[in-house]
């Protein structure tokens, strides 16, 4: 179906759009920080958007996080990195698609809450995800220095969202749906197919192990009556030297038989 969708409104996309929305919110920070701009103007508030103010439903995706300069650069070069990767490995259009689809699953939700501001972090956040699940050993410096896979980094950010659907409020646990929606709609599948490979991968592991550890039977059985060296500990089993093959027998029967002259081609 995508490929169905690319081919008919591939030409719409727009190419290097990561580029294009960490400079709309270096553009408000800037104009934020020299006074000429109110940034509570461009927060979504559905109940706002509703009455009127409906520039909201667009602006919101280019207001900048609300931390220290150096945070929020460190923030617009991860998601242009990003969101520049995840844009070379799908293309333009899927790309377009991912965010446009988070876009309107989360501005959707915004109106189950009307009086509580939308955020785009979020969204953010999916993007980020994304990236972890495709490049899992992705290694991140954390301060300049310490080296951490981002995948680890990604168990913490799910974490962190479980936190929220417990304890956050409807508002937050709305806007942590959308996101996490967005990503297992792109992702479900192959996460889903994934799960039955390795529950195939760990039965067959299991087989081969419940194979392994089977007793193979006793080392030393009779010939003749069935005797083995499990159950007659006690006894002395012996090989006959006048028998074809290696024909074992109890204290009983090793003189006391019919050599098996046919049972089996002689060695050699």
């Amino acid at each position: 179906m995508l490929n169905k969708l690319e081919r008919l409104f591939g030409r719409y996309a727009i190419t290097h759009l990561p580029l294009y929305l960490v400079i709309g919110q270096v553009g408000v920070y800037l104009l934020w920080m020299l006074g000429s701009l109110d940034v509570n103007q461009l927060l979504l508030y559905p109940s706002l958007a509703r009455a009127g103010e409906a520039w909201r439903l667009i602006t919101f995706f280019f207001v900048p996080p609300a931390s220290s300069p150096l945070f929020i650069a460190f923030a617009w070069y991860m998601f242009y990195l990003m969101g520049s990767a995840l844009e070379s490995y799908w293309g333009p259009f899927r790309f377009n698609l991912f965010i446009f689809i988070g876009y309107l699953f989360t501005v959707a939700v915004g109106f189950l809450t009307p009086n509580f501001p939308v955020a785009n972090a979020f969204i953010a956040g999916s993007v980020f995800l994304a990236f972890a699940y495709l490049n899992p050993d992705f290694e991140l410096c954390i301060f300049f220095i310490l080296p951490v896979k981002i995948k680890w980094l990604a168990l913490i950010t799910w974490a962190g969202y479980t936190v929220g659907l417990i304890a956050g409020g409807w508002d937050t646990r709305l806007q942590i749906l959308a996101s996490t929606g967005n990503f297992l709609l792109f992702f479900g599948s192959d996460i889903f197919q994934t799960m039955v490979l390795r529950r195939r991968r760990m039965a067959v592991q299991a087989d081969r192990f419940a194979r392994s550890s089977a007793p193979e039977g006793p080392r030393h059985r009779c010939h003749a009556c069935e005797k083995n060296s499990d159950t007659h500990r006690d006894l002395d089993f012996r090989y006959c030297s006048k028998c074809a093959g290696d024909q074992c027998y109890c204290p009983d029967h090793i003189f006391n038989h019919a050599h098996a002259v046919d049972a089996a081609p002689p060695k050699g």
